[in-house]
């Protein structure tokens, strides 16, 4: 007998990737799909991959894709639109074109959307989810699940965030305290994903997946410190809404340069409504009970990896804004006074010509990578770019003007710190 043939949509996702490994354990023939081959490899490379952006394929081509397939998870989602994420498009009308050839085909579709979804919630994201749902139902054989606030061994996004915030050193600023939040852990998720492909769960079935009771948001990043292991903190601060707003807006500005950052408007007005939902109806069609916060944190170890990465995860932040800030003002400055720069090379011996065009054209080469490097797809090669620019200056400063390095306030030995902070950027700087 011939094994059952499943696809996931968004395949190397924190929901998708689990949800792959899930029906791959349960004895389905997998493949997955996304639109970055680096990202399908990142995540498993000797797993099925088709690579394709789901919001260019056509009826026609879906029909070709799931030919022999018989259930179709859909994990692809975008939480705001910015570079690259259309939420109609990703949540509607690919959803549209996939429902449409599965009605010519014997599959189950599996979507995963959100708890809170409807017509009239405060979101785009929420809005678009629904109408894609509502599409979702149009098919022959379906079921939505709807899952809560997703914990899982890796920390992606949202959940990365509030493990940064837990682990922040001495203090726990106090956020949205009235907000109320309900978990799930990814294993139980994927779990109800199997029950659901394998035909256990009727179709039709429209469900959310959390655990029993919720907490206010500031208790459940402290249950999250204390599983950390970091120490109770010093200081519990009140964050003014204001701030958090502003810090919206900002990360909003940031998704135009492809920065998927959990701070958007859309995560914050998300967090500030609740994120919960009702247990009962899955557990009526036949799921499992999903796990409690306390259950789902002890089956997750808290390893030193976690640890680290949590205190790093707002440190990068830091870093590649304090670049960006040192390499625009260095190009500025120079700028500024282009003759001042000039001079300090032909004072050198540096024949004028050449000390002209090192002056200006490092200038400009500062400036041009203090902005690259603020751009997400360029982050990296910026960063690597900063430090080999770095090496050239040293090179060069040692050729033409060796008695900068017995300068006594070090202006040489002072950008050895700054490669290092570039090659930091580097190696630490997320892919996908």
């Amino acid at each position: 007998m011939s094994r059952r043939r499943a696809v996931v949509l968004g395949g190397y996702g924190l929901i998708g990737s689990a949800c792959m490994r899930a029906l791959a354990g349960a004895g389905f023939a997998v493949t997955g799909i996304g639109r970055s081959h680096r990202a399908a490899m990142a995540c498993d490379r000797d797993a099925d991959w088709i690579i394709r952006d789901i919001t260019a394929v056509t009826v026609f081509e879906w029909r070709e894709l799931l030919e022999g397939v018989d259930v179709v998870v859909n994990a692809a989602g975008a939480l705001q639109d910015g570079a690259g994420d259309h939420l109609d498009a990703i949540h509607v009308d690919a959803v549209t074109a996939l429902v449409s050839a599965a009605d010519a085909l014997d599959l189950r579709i599996v979507q995963i959307s959100a708890a809170g979804v409807s017509d009239h919630a405060s979101t785009d994201f929420f809005r678009s989810k629904a109408r894609g749902d509502a599409r979702v139902a149009t098919a022959r054989d379906w079921v939505i699940l709807r899952p809560v606030l997703v914990l899982s061994p890796e920390a992606y996004g949202g959940t990365a965030l509030l493990r940064a915030v837990a682990a922040l050193p001495c203090m726990q600023p106090r956020v949205l305290p009235g907000a109320q939040v309900q978990t799930v852990h990814v294993d139980d998720l994927a779990d109800a994903v199997v029950h659901a492909a394998r035909g256990f769960i009727p179709s039709g079935t429209i469900a959310d997946l959390t655990e029993p009771q919720g907490q206010s948001f500031p208790d459940l990043v402290a249950s999250i410190r204390r599983w950390q292991g970091f120490a109770r903190p010093r200081f519990t601060p009140t964050l003014p809404g204001a701030l958090l707003a502003a810090a919206g807006r900002v990360a909003d500005g940031l998704g135009h340069l492809g920065w998927r950052s959990p701070l958007r408007t859309t995560a914050l007005r998300a967090l500030a409504d609740g994120i919960h939902g009702d247990p009962d109806p899955w557990q009526i069609a036949g799921g499992r009970p999903c796990r409690s916060l306390d259950d789902t944190l002890a089956s997750l170890p808290a390893t030193r990896q976690e640890r680290l990465y949590a205190r790093l995860y707002l440190a990068l932040p830091l870093a590649i804004a304090t670049l960006s800030l040192f390499w625009l003002l260095s190009g500025i400055v120079a700028l500024i006074d282009l003759r001042g720069a000039i001079r300090v090379l032909s004072d050198r011996a540096v024949p004028s010509w050449l000390a002209g065009l090192v002056a200006a054209g490092g200038a400009v080469a500062d400036i041009a990578l203090g902005l690259a490097i603020l751009c997400k797809p360029w982050t990296r090669t910026a960063a690597l770019g900063m430090a080999a620019l770095s090496v050239l200056y040293l090179a060069g400063g040692l050729v033409f003007a060796p008695d900068l390095w017995a300068d006594p306030l070090g202006p040489m030995v002072k950008v050895l710190p700054g490669i290092m902070l570039a090659l930091l950027v580097w190696l630490t700087t997320d892919e996908r």
